[in-house]
């Protein structure tokens, strides 16, 4: 369902304007050493209003979390939540996945979440999804040697396309689950999707994938 527009948008995204990175060209190679965080740089693609995001930062306050998200309302409450929070960890940007590389430098990136993506279900849109080979390209470029590829999902459909995909593309996959909930060793930070999936009692299927440390990918 598509969001209502939201009041007075323009002057409560001011508001929060020191959390959305306008021209993030101009940090490329210099995420980690602007914001003079000590760890990793993470990545979330799609993050919606913000929940996982908050989470994940507030977990790992020396690293710094990008997150991407490029529907303005949608944008304005994951901003307005991190305010809310007094987090200096977590940044935003508005841009699409497939313009990354302009955003990031090779290798930069330790970690990427892909939570909940659009599915895409008709064939012939495939290449939209964000496991889609086209996506990969600009991931591996991004990607440390050794880095993640984290996703979770309630579609069965794009949970086996991806592991397919990243399959062949080369990425040993570490971690997969088909009902993440069920498991007693999970250490998750839960999105707004998964928590309405979860209390209808859909599972939540899960990979996390591996860029190789050496090396180049297979496609």
């Amino acid at each position: 369902m598509r969001m209502r527009k939201k009041k007075n948008l323009v002057p409560r995204m001011a508001a929060c304007g020191d959390l959305l990175v306008a021209d993030p060209a101009e940090m490329r190679g210099r995420w980690l050493s602007h914001f003079n965080r000590p760890g990793r740089l993470l990545l979330e693609i799609g993050c919606g209003k913000g929940q996982f995001a908050v989470g994940t930062a507030s977990r790992c306050p020396d690293d710094l979390l990008v997150a991407v998200e490029k529907t303005p309302d949608v944008l304005l409450l994951a901003m307005e939540k991190t305010r809310d929070a007094g987090l200096e960890n977590l940044r935003f940007i508005g841009t699409d996945a497939a313009t990354l590389g302009a955003a990031f430098a090779p290798g930069e990136v330790s970690r990427i979440y892909l939570n909940f993506s659009d599915p895409w279900p008709p064939k012939n849109r495939a290449k939209r999804r964000l496991t889609h080979p086209n996506f990969l390209r600009v991931y591996d470029v991004i990607l440390a040697p050794g880095g993640e590829i984290r996703m979770k999902t309630d579609n069965r459909a794009l949970f086996e396309f991806s592991l397919c995909q990243l399959t062949q593309f080369g990425y040993p996959l570490l971690d997969v689950s088909i009902d993440l909930h069920a498991r007693q060793d999970a250490d998750n930070v839960m999105t707004e999707y998964e928590q309405r999936f979860s209390a209808q009692g859909m599972p939540i299927y899960y990979l996390c994938a591996q860029k190789p440390a050496q090396g180049a990918p297979a496609s």
